[in-house]
């Protein structure tokens, strides 16, 4: 494809995007450094505000996997996308009313310290290991591509770029940790914004308005939205992405030490809450935004595709030839969108390496070195950042075999996020569960996701599955691309069109329900845990919304569990307390007589600070 390069003007404002995210992070270190405490650096002395956070949680998850990824799926497949918006509020009710509760309440820093409270120490680690590993993995895609599309474009050096994201990113999280993180994501969530309306505003214009955009992608048939095939094999329809898109988004924010660490980080479960909840509503305009990116995108080459006529090498490439195609005449203003889609990069890429480095301290260094000063402490968190840094800038080597960024980056949070749900489900749910079930039910889960979507890579699902949309190159200027014979097909065994062909968007159902089942068979065949041994504080009682009508029958649901036994005041310290209590008595469950009284408890607000629990209210 003929390179199209950047002006001084887009340089300008893309380097300004990195000057100020890093500026940010010097700003943090500079104003914390008097309270360089591991707590303050990693989860901001639990003192944040929902507003930053609601905009940071939607700038992480939104990365340039949406920016890229998203419109050229609209553009491939039809508007079906925006069908995740159903999935969103089931993800967020679930993650809201009951993870968060759990996670909240027990003071913790990590979320797998949960499962050793709840289990044991091994199924704690084995969890730990398998988030490292996926969040590595998800990390260099969402690295990797934004950095080819700039090169595509551009010419800009791929590894470059790759490099710079790594060091800007890892600089400002080694510097300022979590507070620099949130700001910089508030920040990097208004430049994304800005980016997306620019295009959508200059893309109407070039094709005569959004009415005309809506009419062409009728037409195309871009607007068959609502198709309610029970097929599981079929890519996108409302069951697989309204389904099977609440299972993997569910695992990414409901159980995703990124998602709950800045959670957790709020002043009070109700600033915790809220920050879900006005998160949805940023998803939810990024998302309508992505959507509609595409269909213009569509109308603008609907007689000559730059894809399938050789003109660009990816479908990821899709957008920021569009861009760059509409701001010919603007200098400065592509430069605009490749901030706006490194935004959502250096968002992500942030949060991951806080996360994993949080997780790596609390669940290994603080377990094997409990007696480190506080000074120490935080300096290890800042090599860890670093460290994380490195590996997760490096990983995006192995991502440019990955194919599309969606499907690859929503297909790693499936085959790791999807059984870590089950097994969170498994404790928080289920208290009959033991520490043998869960084990077992995550490594059933792990190997039923990782079955699935090897074998899905290695045969890919048919056409008649994914369903692309036609594309025309009737008005294309011939090129002197070379047309290659299609590939002769290797003859694929039986299960490819069945198991293999199922939705990349069900893998993440396969994981959970996969572990569930096992963790269930394999607790009641081991010896299922007595609900006495268990703090009711570990359980959220979801028998109560379907047994209301019965205490008697709400009881039974318990499993023995206490949830009656009186208020968490009573029963539970602060998160520091309770754990130190905790530290030497537990495998499965907690000592009430080593437990303190709670206090902070706000009855007027009907919330708690960040060491106070309220009265358990079963949703």
């Amino acid at each position: 494809m003929g390179v199209k390069n950047f002006t001084v003007w887009d340089y300008v404002v893309f380097v300004a995007l990195f000057i100020i995210s890093a500026a940010i992070g010097v700003f943090f270190a500079v104003k914390e450094r008097k309270k360089a405490t591991s707590r303050e650096f990693l989860i901001g002395g639990r003192q944040m505000s929902f507003g930053p956070m609601a905009l940071s949680l939607t700038a992480s998850f939104m990365s340039a996997v949406t920016v890229l990824g998203a419109p050229s799926e609209v553009y491939r497949f039809g508007a079906s996308f925006i069908l995740f918006m159903v999935s969103h509020i089931f993800v967020i009710i679930f993650t809201s009313e009951l993870f968060l509760p759990v996670f909240y309440r027990s003071g913790i820093t990590s979320t797998y310290e949960y499962l050793q409270l709840r289990f044991n120490k091994p199924v704690r680690y084995a969890a730990t290991v398998i988030y490292i590993v996926q969040t590595i993995l998800y990390t260099g895609v969402v690295v990797y591509a934004p950095a080819l599309a700039l090169n595509q474009v551009t010419g800009f050096d791929l590894w470059g770029s790759v490099f710079a994201t790594g060091i800007v990113c890892t600089f400002y999280c080694t510097l300022g940790g979590l507070k620099a993180v949130v700001w910089t994501d508030a920040f990097q969530m208004v430049v994304m914004i800005v980016g997306f309306l620019t295009v959508l505003i200059q893309g109407a214009a070039e094709v005569g308005g959004f009415h005309k955009a809506l009419e062409q992608s009728t037409n195309g048939s871009r607007l068959n939205i609502l198709d309610f095939d029970t097929d599981p094999l079929r890519r996108h329809t409302f069951w697989t992405i309204s389904v099977g898109g609440t299972f993997t988004w569910l695992g990414i924010y409901g159980v995703n030490q990124s998602t709950i660490q800045r959670c957790i980080s709020c002043k009070t479960e109700k600033h915790a809450k809220l920050a879900l909840y006005f998160n949805l509503l940023g998803v939810w305009i990024v998302l309508l935004y992505a959507v509609f990116a595409g269909l213009i995108m569509y109308f603008y080459f609907k007689d000559c595709d730059p894809w399938t006529s050789g003109i660009i090498s990816a479908p990821d490439q899709l957008m920021p030839y569009f861009v760059m195609e509409i701001f010919a005449t603007m200098p400065g203003l592509p430069g605009l969108f490749m901030a706006c889609a490194f935004s959502g990069t250096l968002s992500t890429v942030a949060a991951s390496i806080n996360a994993l480095a949080t997780v790596t301290f609390e669940d290994f260094v603080k377990s094997c070195f409990p007696n480190l000063s506080d000074k120490l402490n935080t300096w290890i968190s800042r090599g860890l950042c670093l460290f994380f840094g490195i590996a997760c800038t490096s990983m995006a080597v192995a991502a440019s075999l990955m194919g599309g960024i969606v499907q690859a980056a929503l297909s790693i949070h499936g085959m790791c996020g999807g059984p870590m749900l089950g097994l969170f489900t498994l404790g928080i749910v289920f208290p009959f569960v033991n520490w043998k079930g869960a084990l077992g039910g995550l490594l059933t889960g792990i190997a039923l996701a990782f079955w699935v979507a090897i074998g899905a890579f290695i045969y890919p699902p048919p056409d008649s599955k994914t369903r692309p949309l036609p594309l025309s190159t009737q008005q294309c200027v011939p090129s002197n691309v070379t047309e290659l014979a299609p590939p002769v097909l290797a003859s694929r065994p039986a299960i490819a069109d069945t198991w293999y062909s199922i939705s990349y968007l069900y893998y993440s159902a396969v994981g959970c329900l996969g572990c569930v089942a096992a963790g269930v068979l394999v607790s009641f065949i081991t010896g299922h845990q007595s609900g006495k041994d268990i703090q009711p504080l570990l359980i959220r009682p979801v028998c109560n919304l379907f047994c209301f009508w019965s205490e008697k029958y709400k009881t039974l649901c318990w499993c023995g569990v206490q949830h009656d036994s009186g208020t968490e005041q009573e029963n539970l310290g602060d998160g520091s307390t309770w754990k130190q209590g905790v530290e030497s008595v537990l495998q499965n469950g907690l000592r009430r007589e080593s437990l303190a009284h709670v206090s902070g408890y706000d009855p007027k607000d009907k919330s708690y600070d960040n060491g106070a629990f309220e009265k358990i209210t079963y949703f």
